[in-house]
């Protein structure tokens, strides 16, 4: 069996956590975080890590195969 080729993008954007659950960052974190319409709790709340949908979770998986 030939080895699978990790996907370059996604192993940079997610994790794998012990029980099998893809752990992802939020979206809207890069530019403009500063008095352009987002607010102190927005931005805190683009903080917390966040878990991929459950949808998405088995394609996630495919491109980290050995995370």
């Amino acid at each position: 069996m030939p080895k699978v080729k990790t996907h370059s993008g996604a192993k940079k954007r997610f994790k794998l956590t012990k029980n099998g659950l893809v752990k992802r960052a939020h979206a809207y974190k890069s530019h403009l975080l500063n008095g352009h319409g987002k607010t102190r709790k927005l931005k805190r709340g683009l903080r917390k890590g966040a878990y991929a949908d459950v949808t998405n979770q088995a394609t996630v998986k495919r491109m980290i195969p050995y995370k």
